[in-house]
């Protein structure tokens, strides 16, 4: 918790004679002429009128300018705005002349009163009576005073330019007000002009000041430059000054030059030493902060909420919940047991130790709850993966009345994220819009989370619109969005966006690089990577395996084994991706000298690695050396199979043609297989097309999974190369009746660091023509080879029309494309979402030999290395495969 060095604020009352003035100036009269929009008579006045001003001018029947000066001071002592403005007005009207002493008055009472609109008018009248003349500095920092208090930093500004002598007071104003407003380089850049340009010396005042804006950027270098200056203005042994300098050190992250100016104090009070230990809890140095609490309390200082609240929150940060109990037991009996804020952080303490059991006995007994109570209940649960009981004690926070501030909205939809809650999300938004919270961009962002997660990624989009100020994580979580819901090439085109208003962090180049594997998009990739060396962004272990996926799922193993290579800091999750690279191409005999190499450098295998392994075995065929991996699994790793592994090794038997085996370890397993697992049996079923247990597999799948589309896609794929088209129509209307709506083919190519996008059925490509010319052509050429590309090639209609779903024959358009936008021999490759069709895989295959280039096609389920119309998969893995 953030602890600032107390300092006396810069006072917005100035006395009307400042002591750090050297020159005092007398009361001055400024003459005042009536405002000529409003003429009145000024030889005499109405009977009501002469009522108010003896009703006003209570201790004298004179209207002299002196005694309507000390009356309209009295009524500003008394903070009497109303009848202080009704004396004005008279004054005004009779054209009498304040004295600088009401003025300054006048002003300082529409401060207190934060009457910014009567500020104004009273400016307005002061102005007017100047006629371009210059304040006095008494006048002139009233003035100042009440224009940073309103935040009105302009106004105040035009003052400060319009004073004709300044002093310390009013540089100190200035200071303050442009730090308080955030403006730290303009704070420091007046700091600077007060000294160089005469502005005076600083004094008690202006040193905390400026060093909370040292810290508040955070800039070192200028706050060891305003320490030096403390020390030669003599101010060093000044205990506000000292302890504002160990905040603006702890602020800059230099702890031990702030513990320096801590020893060497005269004198401490208790926010010495509040600062020194929140400055260790700050910056992770937790054991450093407790063990200056207990010298603390050796010194016989009592310590105050401030130093106990940082106390438990370095408790938090250490882990330790045994001795997190030991100190609240301590807070009790110091007595302190019924302090809301105490108790919210020993709510957060005990949350993050994920003792829910005690957060909650401490919760529902507080007499008193306030927002940051509920709100850290919510965050509580939420934190521990208990969502639906966040928003339980949301719905009874509103039941008891209470209003959620940003922070609680910001949670609560973090919990409709995660459960897909899109209607309590959507009340949420709707608030929010009522009461204004949706111009807090915290809210704004975890809204786009929400809609993202909920499938709903177009309001997300809108919401992204609507935020005023957007920030990294706006952005990100749009990109994200738009990734998780399949609109990876939008994603990639915000991100070129992003860059050119805000600088990206790790975190954004990860997502947006899981973009670019997505879809293929390697030039892309590419230009990322090079975004994050110009950038100097540390390659710490997610962004270079988030690199080395990218390369991997772009197909791209000599890239990645050079990605593998460069990373200096390899986890097993860096091995693992590298693993499944060669698993999706099926090479299992590199992935198991990977493997080798991964012990031989004692890298520990997890539960991920067999995966990789299972796969890759499977998909080359390596039975034996699969079984041999899983059944060493728990007897020499110590890692207990979970139901992935036995999906794996269901797919690595089914392929290989062993599906009695594939079912007997299905139904001896020691856990209840889920959907996966009776999914890889299935697609062994479709493979060899056994109609009988794949029906039993689908069965046991639709008990547990009616949503995935699929499993509907590999049962139709089952009925279809089965020739059972009355299956394909039952599977069909059974996903109607559902709502399960299959995804319309989809195929990308990158050429020259653009990726383009082909939608099947879809003609809006601007060079649409050229491509159609392109196809036509190489249908012509592969006729005389006895090859013809059109869907009567399928056996009936039906069957075709099964293929436009299942596959939509994107990748055509893409890989004419690609051969009309490249120079001749250079290899294309293509991504698409669903899987190849037998028409397409063999169209692909002849024009790889036709146009002597080799193509490659990432569909659903694997690469397809297409060179010499030879592919990688041996015709053996598209939709629609006849057996051989």
């Amino acid at each position: 918790m953030a602890v600032s060095a107390k300092i006396s604020p810069i006072s917005l009352h100035p006395d009307l004679h400042n002591p750090l003035n050297p020159k005092p100036h007398k009361p001055k009269s400024l003459n005042l002429t009536p405002n000529p929009l409003n003429p009145i008579n000024n030889a005499s006045l109405p009977f009501k009128r002469a009522q108010e001003i003896y009703a006003l001018n209570t201790t004298t029947n004179s209207i002299d300018s002196p005694n309507l000066n000390s009356d309209l001071t009295q009524a500003c002592l008394l903070g009497n705005l109303e009848k202080a403005l009704k004396h004005l007005d008279f004054m005004v009207e009779r054209q009498v002349a304040v004295e600088e002493n009401a003025w300054v008055s006048l002003i300082s009472l529409c401060e207190m009163k934060r009457a910014a609109r009567e500020g104004a008018i009273v400016y307005a009248r002061i102005a007017d009576s100047m006629r371009g003349g210059g304040f006095g500095v008494q006048l002139g920092n009233a003035l100042l005073s009440m224009f940073v208090r309103f935040g009105e930093l302009d106004e105040a500004w035009h003052v400060f330019g319009k004073m004709g002598e300044r002093d310390v007071f009013s540089w100190n104003v200035m200071i303050g007000g442009y730090a308080k407003a955030g403006f730290f380089d303009e704070a420091l850049s007046l700091y600077h002009r007060m000294l160089w340009v005469g502005g005076g010396k600083p004094d008690i005042y202006t040193f905390p000041c400026v060093l909370r804006t040292c810290g508040g950027i955070p800039d070192l270098g200028r706050g060891r430059e305003v320490h030096v200056h403390v020390i030669r203005f003599g101010f060093e042994s000044d205990v506000d000054v000292t302890n504002a300098l160990i905040t603006m050190y702890v602020k800059c992250g230099d702890v031990p030059s702030a513990r320096l100016v801590f020893d060497v104090m005269p004198k401490r009070d208790r926010i010495s030493w509040n600062a020194m230990i929140s400055g260790y809890v700050e910056n992770g140095r937790c054991l450093e902060g407790l063990a200056l609490f207990s010298i603390m309390r050796s010194h016989v200082v009592e310590p105050d909420l401030m130093t106990l609240t940082a106390v438990v929150s370095a408790v938090e940060v250490l882990g330790d919940s045994k001795f997190g109990k030991e100190i609240h037991g301590y807070l009790i009996t110091a007595g302190f047991g019924l302090e809301v804020t105490v108790n919210n952080s020993l709510i957060q303490m005990y949350t993050t130790f994920g003792n829910l059991e005690e957060a909650e006995k401490l919760f529902y007994t507080m007499d008193f709850k306030d927002i940051v109570s509920w709100t850290t209940m919510i965050s509580g649960y939420y934190k521990n993966g208990l969502p639906k009981k966040s928003i339980e004690v949301y719905e009874q926070m509103q039941s008891e009345g209470l209003l959620p501030d940003e922070v609680t909205i910001a949670i609560v939809l973090s919990s409709c994220a995660r459960l897909g809650l899109l209607d309590t999300g959507l009340k949420l938004h709707e608030f929010a819009n009522q009461t204004g919270h949706i111009a807090y961009t915290i809210v704004g962002n975890n809204l786009i989370d929400m809609y993202s997660k909920c499938n709903v990624v177009d309001k997300a989009l809108e919401v992204f619109k609507q935020i005023p100020e957007k920030n990294v994580i706006s952005w990100t979580s749009i990109i994200l969005g738009l990734r998780i819901n399949n609109r990876s090439f939008e994603a990639l085109n915000f991100f070129r966006l992003m860059i050119l208003q805000l600088k990206p962090n790790a975190v954004t180049l990860v997502v947006a690089l899981s973009a670019s594997a997505r879809i293929g998009a390697l030039m892309c990739g590419k230009e990322i990577h090079a975004y994050a060396l110009r950038s100097h962004l540390e390659f710490d272990g997610v962004l270079s395996n988030a690199l080395l996926d990218m390369y991997v799922r772009c197909g791209r193993l000599e890239y990645s084994q050079n990605q593998f290579n460069l990373h200096k800091d390899k986890d097993v999750t860096s091995w693992n991706i590298f693993l499944t690279g060669y698993a999706s191409q099926g090479r299992g005999e590199l992935a198991r000298n990977v493997f080798k190499t991964m012990l031989n450098e004692k890298m520990n295998p997890d539960e991920v690695t067999f995966i990789a392994l299972l796969c890759a075995c499977s998909r080359s065929g390596m039975v034996d050396e699969g079984l041999e991996y899983f059944n060493n699994m728990e007897l020499r790793y110590s890692i207990t199979p979970n139901l992935k592994h036995y999906a794996c090794v269901v797919d690595l038997l089914g392929r290989a043609g062993r599906l009695g085996e594939a079912y007997e370890l299905i139904k001896t397993m020691p856990v209840q297989p889920d959907a996966a697992v009776w999914g890889a049996l299935l697609n062994s079923c479709k493979i060899h097309r056994q109609v009988e247990l794949g029906e039993i597999a689908a069965k046991c799948i639709f008990e547990r999974d009616t949503k995935s589309v699929g499993y509907y896609v590999l049962l139709c794929n089952l009925y279809a190369e089965s020739g059972r088209w009355d299956g394909v129509a039952r599977v069909r209307r059974m996903m109607r009746e559902k709502g399960i709506i299959v995804d319309p083919g989809c195929s990308w190519v990158e050429v020259k660091g653009s990726v383009h996008a082909f939608l099947s059925g879809d003609e809006s490509h601007p060079q649409m023509s050229e491509i159609n010319a392109a196809l036509d052509g190489l249908q012509e050429r592969m006729k005389t080879i006895g090859f013809d590309m059109s869907k009567n090639r399928f056996d009936n209609e039906i069957e075709a029309s099964k293929a436009d779903i299942f596959c939509g024959h994107s990748e055509r358009m893409a890989v004419a494309f690609g051969l009309i936008s490249t120079v001749p021999g250079m290899p294309i490759w293509v991504s698409k979402n669903l899987y190849m069709c037998r028409i397409c895989h063999d169209a692909v295959k002849y024009i790889s030999k036709i146009v002597r280039r080799e193509i490659t096609v990432r569909d659903t389920e694997q690469f397809h290395h297409f060179k010499d119309g030879i592919c990688s998969c041996g015709d053996e893995g598209y939709w629609g495969r006849d057996d051989k």
